[in-house]
């Protein structure tokens, strides 16, 4: 799993700083309320699934851009990328069914921030 990530956003090309931090703090700030309902013993109801949801949110976000025309990141990068799209899909929708945990969602997302630089270099 960590690999398909790494491989995915490991070719990704520099971007501005502004939107590469903005990225950033969307990973950062949306993985850490997946860990904390993770980590909750018994987590509301309404919080696990706005964690969730907003990772969806995100995802959905990230396929449009990888699919405009304006994106130049190149086609085996996006092509990793709407992969792990689609993983973080299907692994939301068995989280959000009861049969699955959070774990790799969690992971997902936390490959993606450490191929990310929250501030100025490149990605």
């Amino acid at each position: 799993m960590q690999s398909l990530a790494s491989r995915a956003y490991g070719q990704v090309t520099a971007r501005t700083a502004s939107d590469q931090n903005i990225e950033y703090a969307l990973f950062q700030q949306i993985t850490h309320a997946l860990q904390g309902v993770a980590e909750a013993e018994t987590p509301e109801p309404a919080i696990w699934a706005d964690a969730i949801d907003r990772n969806m949110k995100l995802w959905a976000i990230l396929t449009v851009d990888l699919l405009s025309p304006e994106n130049a990141l190149p086609n085996e990068t996006k092509a990793g990328l709407l992969s792990l799209a689609n993983f973080v899909r299907q692994q939301s929708q068995k989280v959000l069914a009861g049969n699955e945990g959070l774990d790799d969602l969690i992971e997902v997302n936390q490959t993606i921030m450490g191929g990310m630089t929250p501030a100025g270099g490149g990605i």
